[in-house]
C-alpha cells in the first residue's frame, strides 16, 4: 500500500509548507462587475432591488465579510442606482474597517426596527410602492417576515435567481483560488495517509488534519470527516470515534478556505491488504466518477451528468437510482464561497452546464453493514470540456500515484 502508514505524524507535518504566499485576493473591480451583472439581470427580469444579508451573498457582491445573527446587517442592491448598507449604529466603525466597496450607510439603534429602516431606504431610492424586492435566499425567515411587515406593499420574492445566476459561473480569479485551496487539501490528504498506524483513532486523525491545513497556510480545516471500517458506509459519519484496524476501509473527507473559497476532497483506501470485494467496489466508484466527468460537457444538463454515473453503477447491479447497495446521494454539488452551492448534479436537474461552473464529482458507493467508498474530486467547465482541479485517486493500493 504505497503512501499509507510509513512515517510519523511529526515527519508528515515537516514535509508540508505554506502554499499561500503568492495568492491574490479578488480585486475590487471584480466586485463592481458582479454587482453590475446582478443589476442587468434584475432589469431584464423585473426585479427592482435585492436585499443581501450578512453571509456569503453579501461577501460575494460587496466584499464585506460579516456573519449573520439576530441583528440585521446587510445591503440593498437596486436594479438602478447605488448599493446601500443597512447596519447597527454601533457597528459602523467595524463595518468601515472591513468593507471593500464604499457606499452609503443607513444605521439603526438597538431600540429601533431595522426592517422599517429597510422600507425607508427603498422609498428613498424612488422604487415604487409595489416594487419587487428579492430577499437573500440564505436570510433567516425572521428577516423576510420583518421586511414584509414593515413594507406590506412590496412584492417579496426569492433573490436566488439573481444570486445563483451570478455566483454559479466562476471567474478566472475565483477558479485560481479554488485551485490553490484544492492543491492544499490534496497535500493534507497525502500527509494524513502517510501517518496512519494500527490503533490510531479517528479523533487523532482529525486533529492531525487540522494541524496539516494550518501548515499549508489555511486557518485550519473548514470541515473534516474521518471514518474507519463499517462507519465508512455512513456518508457523513457516526457519533462515536473508531480505532483503526488492519483491513479497514479509511474514508477521509476534508477541506479548507482560502480568501473565502473552499476545497473539498475525499479519498478512500484500505489500511493493510484490501480484499477482492473492496478492490472491486473501489474500481466501480472510480469508473462511475469518470463516467460523470466525461458527460460534463457544455450543452449537457446537470441531470445528464448524474445519470452517467448512476447508469454505470446500475449496470454493475448497484442501485438502481438511489437504492442500496449503490449511490444514495446526488453525484455532485457546486462549490465556491459555500461548500454546497448551485448548480447540483442531481437526477433530472435540467440546468445546462456552462463555462465557469465548478462541481464536486462524488457518486459515493454505500455497501450497508460493510463499508463505503467515496472518491471526490472537483472539476470546472470550460469551452473545451471539463477540467479537473485535482487528479482522481490512482488505485486502491496506491491512491496518490506515488
Amino acid at each position: 500500500m504505497k503512501g499509507i502508514g510509513y512515517q510519523s505524524a511529526s515527519a508528515a507535518l515537516d514535509g508540508l509548507h505554506n502554499m499561500t504566499s503568492d495568492i491574490n485576493a479578488i480585486p475590487k473591480q471584480e466586485y463592481l462587475q458582479r454587482m453590475e451583472k446582478a443589476q442587468r439581470y434584475m432589469q431584464e427580469h423585473g426585479i427592482d432591488a435585492i436585499y443581501l444579508n450578512a453571509g456569503t451573498n453579501l461577501k460575494y457582491f460587496t466584499g464585506l465579510k460579516w456573519y449573520a445573527s439576530e441583528r440585521l446587517v446587510g445591503a440593498i442592491l437596486p436594479a438602478n442606482g447605488e448599493l446601500q448598507f443597512i447596519v447597527p449604529h454601533f457597528e459602523i466603525g467595524s463595518i468601515k474597517d472591513y468593507w471593500l466597496i464604499e457606499a452609503p450607510i443607513h444605521h439603526w439603534h438597538e431600540e429601533e426596527c431595522p426592517y422599517q429602516l429597510v422600507a425607508e431606504v427603498i422609498r428613498t431610492l424612488n422604487i415604487r410602492a409595489n416594487a419587487t424586492l428579492g430577499i437573500d435566499e440564505s436570510a433567516a425567515f425572521f428577516v423576510a417576515d420583518g421586511i414584509k411587515q414593515a413594507a406590506p406593499d412590496l412584492n417579496i420574492v426569492n433573490a436566488k435567481p439573481v444570486t445563483a445566476h451570478c455566483r454559479m459561473h466562476k471567474s478566472e480569479n475565483e477558479i485560481a483560488l479554488i485551485q490553490r485551496a484544492m492543491d492544499m487539501t490534496l497535500e493534507v490528504h497525502k500527509a494524513t495517509a502517510s501517518m496512519l498506524y494500527e490503533g490510531i483513532t479517528t479523533t487523532e486523525v482529525e486533529q492531525f488534519i487540522d494541524q496539516a491545513h494550518k501548515k499549508v497556510g489555511a486557518s485550519g480545516s473548514y470541515f473534516k470527516i474521518v471514518l474507519f471500517g463499517v462507519a465508512s458506509s455512513f456518508p457523513h459519519g457516526v457519533k462515536n470515534p473508531q480505532v483503526l484496524k488492519q483491513g479497514d476501509v479509511v474514508l477521509i473527507d476534508t477541506g479548507c478556505q482560502l480568501e473565502g473559497y473552499l476545497s473539498d476532497i475525499t479519498r478512500t483506501y484500505v489500511f493493510g491488504q484490501p480484499s477482492e470485494r473492496q478492490k472491486l467496489m473501489w474500481q466501480y466508484e472510480k469508473n462511475a466518477q469518470l463516467a460523470a466527468f466525461e458527460a460534463a460537457k457544455i450543452g449537457a444538463t446537470c441531470g445528464d451528468v448524474d445519470y452517467a454515473a448512476r447508469s454505470y453503477l446500475a449496470a454493475q447491479q448497484l442501485g438502481p437510482d438511489y437504492q442500496l447497495p449503490g449511490c444514495p446521494h446526488r453525484t455532485g454539488h457546486g462549490i465556491g464561497l459555500d461548500i454546497h452551492e448551485w448548480p447540483y448534479l442531481v437526477k433530472d436537474n435540467p440546468q445546462p452546464l456552462g463555462e465557469g461552473m465548478c462541481f464536486s464529482n462524488e457518486p459515493m458507493l454505500v455497501i450497508p453493514n460493510e463499508f463505503g467508498i467515496r472518491l471526490e474530486d472537483h472539476f470546472y467547465v470550460t469551452a473545451d470540456g471539463p477540467k479537473w482541479f485535482t487528479e482522481p485517486a490512482h488505485s486502491i493500493d496506491n491512491p496518490f500515484g506515488l
